[in-house]
């Protein structure tokens, strides 16, 4: 199976990006994070995601706030898939970081998932890997069969409360 990158743009992105990790691995899929900035380490994230396809990785997760370049930027040095993480980081509650991740530029696409979105950003890379991997996809089947068995519970206690 291929793997996931996660990368976040810093550190204090890491509590939100936790969900992706954790879901991947919930999952079953093999994930390593990294930091690196559009900005502070641009040679290190081209060197990073140009050689991803070969490292074994299937997609990649890119999480940022403000600016949000990071996701168009990896975007820009692979043809993997990219699901960009807009973070909500500053007084704007993360539209800066949604407008810039969402808007890229025709020929150079990123996938974009809502403000701290990571666990949906996980499930749409767990989905893309499931395209050629059966267990993943029944391991997705599952956990959707599981969530709406929960929520018909849920339906029949409360409408017996309130008859």
């Amino acid at each position: 199976m291929k793997k996931v990158a996660v990368i976040m743009g810093s550190d204090s992105d890491l509590k939100v990006v936790e969900k992706a990790i954790t879901t991947l691995k919930d999952y079953g899929v093999e994930t390593e994070v990294h930091i690196y900035s559009a900005h502070r380490t641009p040679v290190e994230a081209k060197e990073f995601t140009a050689s991803a396809r070969e490292n074994g990785i299937g997609v990649i997760i890119a999480a940022a706030g403000k600016a949000a370049h990071l996701a168009g930027a990896i975007a820009s040095n692979t043809t993997l898939p990219v699901i960009g993480i807009p973070i909500k980081a500053s007084a704007l509650e993360g539209i800066d970081a949604l407008l810039s991740t969402v808007q890229m530029p025709a020929g150079i696409p990123v996938a974009t998932v809502a403000i701290d979105g990571a666990e949906n950003a996980a499930l749409l890379a767990i989905q893309m890997l499931a395209i050629e991997d059966k267990v993943l996809a029944e391991k997705l089947a599952n956990k959707r069969a599981e969530k709406k068995e929960k929520i018909l519970s849920t339906d029949k206690e409360i409408n017996a409360k309130y008859k």
